[in-house]
């Protein structure tokens, strides 16, 4: 379980985000909802460690009962998605999905590879392994980016708008990719997004205002 207790950031004594709380329970997705401006991304960058200079944060993160706020951002096993997929462009894409899979975990290459090899033919991908991140399309791009960061075995994960710059039927399916996988992996997730049609039948929704509050 992911959770957040009394969270909120301020800047220049103005608060984006007033003490917020909320449980997200292995498997299920928070919702945060708002316009630009609301605080959204601000929020997601105090989960996972790299809030922007200027910017304060307060309150509790705990991923699976232990406290992660004071940690430094490698420690913390969260990970991000967001609107670009940040595939590597000097890598194909096994080692693309390799990054995640680093040698240090005692494995050897041929097993990372064939994790790697499984992982994409789960998604669809079985045989793209070499290929060039040039050659693949929109959602193939996504679906790399998807399983990248779900190889990492992290222990929650952060979607900034990832769906906003698809065209209406890929994001529909990309959509469906995305939530069923951190519901096959047990995964907390934190999404932000302005558009209700990304949010997941049964997830838990918060409402941020743009509207900044004086302290």
């Amino acid at each position: 379980m992911l959770e957040l207790n009394d969270i909120q950031i301020e800047t220049a004594g103005r608060v984006l985000v007033r003490q917020l709380s909320a449980r997200v329970a292995a498997g299920e997705v928070l919702a945060v909802m708002g316009e630009s401006g609301s605080g959204k991304s601000s929020l997601l960058a105090y989960l996972c460690g790299t809030l922007a200079p200027g910017l304060i944060g307060r309150g509790e993160i705990r991923l699976f009962g232990e406290p992660i706020h004071g940690l430094p951002t490698a420690r913390r096993r969260v990970a991000i998605l967001f609107q670009d997929d940040l595939l590597f462009p000097h890598l194909n894409v096994q080692d693309n999905l390799l990054f995640a899979l680093p040698a240090a975990r005692g494995a050897s290459r041929a097993e990372r590879l064939a994790k790697a090899h499984a992982a994409l033919a789960e998604a669809g991908l079985a045989g793209y392994g070499e290929r060039s991140v040039h050659t693949l399309s929109g959602g193939q791009r996504a679906r790399v980016s998807v399983l990248r960061a779900l190889l990492a075995e992290p222990c929650a994960v952060l979607l900034d708008e990832p769906f906003s710059r698809l065209d209406t039927a890929l994001r529909e399916r990309f959509r469906s990719f995305v939530f069923e996988r951190l519901r096959a992996q047990a995964i907390p997730a934190v999404l932000v997004t302005h558009d209700p049609q990304d949010v997941p039948p049964g997830a838990q929704c918060i409402g941020l205002t743009s509207e900044a509050e004086r302290v």
